[in-house]
């Protein structure tokens, strides 16, 4: 059944021309793995000019010609950060926020609490993030930080728990329910999505799943549950 709804809901996210950024957890469908995809999209000049790039265990976006960056504020950044047992993904510098706040000693929840959404009106895009907690019961979490409504004046912080990982199924969180203007705001609960056997599987799948005229940046971070072992794989529009 959790397999049928996640292959409906592939496609409908490759029919979405503009879901934006997004992220997924979950488990591989050899249950050995844990996974976390994450995609940056763009229609501008300066989103489209971004690329990952490895750094030792993390991973950044740079701009992929120096040249033509016209604002870093909200581009430039760091999506994969892992501190201790935990493994943080996110569509901004609340990447940052995390890693510091568990780091020193806080949670995720206060980390996110003391975060609002992108001031980039009128989209006033949310602020994803995720995080898996690798200690025996292997739990993720996904959170969404964003108006209500697109009003500028509320803010609201949605948090998403999952324990015991379902083998072949994630859960999928982006920042817009699709294209338009202002963009819409991803509303509802995460859905299910596919997650495949290896790192390279999801990486191919999930490239082909994203709109061919707007996706940037795709990664990939496969997690071994009994060693901790990580893999992370990287595709690039601009290689």
């Amino acid at each position: 059944m959790f397999s049928q709804i996640a292959g409906k809901n592939a496609e409908r996210l490759k029919a979405n021309p503009y879901p934006g950024r997004g992220i997924v957890l979950g488990a591989a469908s050899d249950g050995k793995k844990l996974i976390q995809i994450y995609w940056i999209m763009g229609r501008s000049e300066n989103s489209r000019n971004r690329v990952f790039v490895r750094d030792d265990d993390f991973v950044r976006t740079k701009a992929y010609d120096e040249s033509k960056l016209t604002d870093p504020s909200l581009i430039i950044y760091y999506p994969l950060k892992a501190i201790g047992n935990y493994h943080i993904i996110s569509n901004g510098d609340q990447t940052d926020t995390v890693y510091d706040f568990l780091k020193s000693g806080s949670s995720f929840e206060e980390a996110l609490m003391s975060r609002t959404f992108e001031p980039d009106a009128p989209n006033y895009t949310p602020r994803i993030t995720g995080i898996i907690e690798l200690n025996g019961r292997n739990i993720y979490s996904l959170a969404i930080v964003k108006t209500q409504l697109g009003n500028p004046e509320t803010c609201v912080r949605n948090f998403f728990h999952y324990e015991k990982p379902i083998p072949g199924v994630g859960h999928c969180i982006h920042t817009y329910a699709g294209d338009g203007n202002p963009l819409p705001s991803f509303e509802g609960e995460p859905y299910l999505m596919p997650v495949p056997d290896s790192a390279q599987e999801a990486l191919d799948m999930y490239w082909d799943l994203l709109n061919p005229d707007n996706r940037i940046s795709l990664l990939v971070k496969t997690i071994d549950i009994k060693t901790g072992q990580v893999e992370i794989l990287i595709k690039n529009r601009h290689s």
